[in-house]
């Protein structure tokens, strides 16, 4: 057959239900091959937007996410969307159409090195030089992708090889010479990890997105209540433990809270499961929980030891390896550092003013909780981001989506795309803010015409929220470039001329009706918030300081 309907049948075979991305010239074939698939096709606006749609879907899911695009601009625009995924280990596979091989190299029309391009933000990618090895690589996109710690992948497809002939014979098996993660972590160094937290007399687990990844959520609260420890996560992490629960207490980081950021930095030990110690959740490396010893559980061993000390390094899944500890951990009393770390959450909450003629952009997270408990979150990026992260009280994996190591404005509304397309009956809120909605504003298009009811609760304040923040804190004022109102910009009406709904609020009173309303209605559902303009998010670590040095 055609190598493009073998590409279309080797994804039925892997269990594609849905794909995302946009047709072009170089891609023809396999979009051809594709018209007489149940795979559901669905056609973004935006190749970002397309590879942000199979990111939301694959972060829903836990299965991989698939995205399509034809040669130069096409694949170019996929980069933002790929590196988010790299950042963030999120598994999906972009195809990616190509010039002839034998054009390769002679500056073709829409020719670019996308393989080259995306080397360093791809856990592994292909140009597809024989039509003979195209089976074998797609069986092994998929190993990939999903396999140790996930990733995304790249396949690209010169037009020449997706018009020729092939047997099919799709592999059952794959071995990938030199790739195989560990899954079981070294019997001693469990040892030791238990000798650790016997001795402890402050213990704190600290939870990063590699528990989702591992679906470990359930033996992290087994091991919390069994030691027993405070749960903290990272943004990632959010989600590891239901966030209502006594023992967690939030993410921390640069707008964690302030009660969780003193507990870690006050610990003795910190059992660190599936997180890189980002500087954004641990602040200055050189004095981070100085008292504390660590352990670090992580399926890839590049992290471990990468930028904190690490007193116990175990390579391997965390959902094994937690199960291997929790079997030898038993019960201590730990009076002392509890009652610390309840009087840490006591005087230290979560706060804001809350007011009766303006709208607090916190109060409308909390009402979105309030009407929408179970619902799927994503987020955009920026001062919205850290809001829905501080107020969205999380109950299990997987409900919270957001880009959290690149931090990619226009992340939030395709990924709920994607969320919405994997889950159509659960809804799905995007938590954004007015600068970020606009960078992939155009996938209201795709929403309306494939019916996906997302809603989006736009937090607008006018600016580029948190760089006006940071300009205010740190440039004396000075808002260079961060005002985005204008008078003529409603986004009730953009959302009507899409075809969506629109709705605007302006009063603190109207905000739980306007959320209601919004679950009523049958269609995309824009709600544009006019939150108050000069709000900022606290409790915040200035960049290069301590986890104690916290303003607000």
């Amino acid at each position: 057959m055609r190598v493009a309907d073998a590409i279309v049948k080797a994804l039925e075979k892997e269990g594609v239900k849905v794909a995302f991305g946009i047709p072009g010239g170089a891609i023809m074939e396999v979009y051809d091959a594709l018209y007489d698939s149940n795979i559901r096709h669905i056609l973004s606006r935006h190749e970002q937007g397309a590879v942000h749609m199979a990111d939301g879907y694959a972060r829903a899911t836990g299965k991989v996410g698939v995205a399509f695009a034809t040669s130069g601009p096409g694949a170019t625009n996929t980069v933002t969307g790929i590196t988010t995924a790299y950042m963030d280990s999120s598994p999906i596979i972009v195809f990616t159409g190509q010039v002839p091989r034998a054009m390769i190299g002679n500056d073709a029309f829409q020719e670019a090195d996308i393989t080259g391009i995306t080397m360093p933000v791809t856990k592994h990618n292909y140009l597809v030089t024989n039509e003979r090895d195209m089976l074998r690589i797609i069986k092994e996109a998929f190993y990939i992708a999903l396999a140790g710690r996930p990733g995304p992948v790249l396949i690209d497809l010169p037009k020449d090889v997706t018009q020729a002939d092939i047997e099919f014979n799709y592999p059952e098996k794959v071995e990938i010479v030199g790739y195989k993660p560990r899954i079981q972590g070294h019997p001693r160094q469990i040892k030791r990890a238990v000798e650790l937290i016997m001795k402890s007399e402050r213990p704190i687990i600290l939870a990063g997105g590699g528990v989702r990844l591992s679906n470990a959520h359930p033996e992290v609260l087994e091991l919390a209540e069994k030691i027993p420890a405070f749960v903290v996560t990272t943004l990632m992490g959010k989600g590891a433990i239901p966030e209502e629960h006594p023992l967690c207490l939030g993410f921390i980081g640069m707008h964690g809270t302030k009660y969780g950021n003193y507990a870690i930095m006050d610990s003795d030990l910190i059992i660190a499961v599936g997180c890189r110690f980002s500087d954004r959740t641990v602040g200055r490396f050189d004095e981070f929980a100085p008292d504390a010893k660590i352990i670090h559980i992580d399926i890839d061993p590049a992290e471990i030891g990468k930028n904190v000390r690490v007193d116990v390094p175990i390579v391997g899944d965390a959902k094994h390896v937690l199960r291997e500890i929790i079997k030898m951990v038993e019960f201590k009393a730990r009076k002392e550092w509890f009652e610390h770390v309840s009087e840490l959450r006591r005087s230290y909450p979560l706060r804001y003013n809350f007011k009766e003629d303006v709208i607090k952009p916190q109060f409308v997270v909390n009402k979105v909780y309030e009407v929408f408990p179970d619902a799927i979150v994503t987020t955009e990026v920026g001062q919205c981001q850290m809001w829905a992260a501080q107020y969205f009280k999380v109950k299990y994996p997987r409900q919270f989506i957001t880009s959290g190591g690149l931090g990619t404005m226009g992340f939030g509304f395709p990924a709920a795309i994607g969320a919405k397309v994997a889950f159509p009956d659960r809804v799905v809120v995007d938590i954004a803010g007015d600068g970020s909605f606009l960078m992939n504003i155009q996938e209201l298009a795709t929403a309306v015409d494939y019916g996906i009811n997302v809603v989006v609760c736009v937090l607008n304040n006018a600016y580029l929220g948190m760089v006006r923040q940071w300009q205010e804190l740190f440039y004396n004022k000075r808002y260079s470039a961060t005002r985005l109102r204008y008078p003529e910009l409603s986004f009730e009406k953009v959302a009507r001329g899409f075809g969506a709904y629109g709705i605007t609020v302006e009063r603190p009173s109207e905000v739980k009706d306007a959320l209601k309303e919004a679950g009523d209605v049958d269609k995309p559902v824009v709600i544009d918030f006019y939150v108050e303009i000069g709000e900022n998010v606290f409790p915040f670590v200035p960049p290069g300081r301590s986890l104690r040095e916290v303003i607000g």
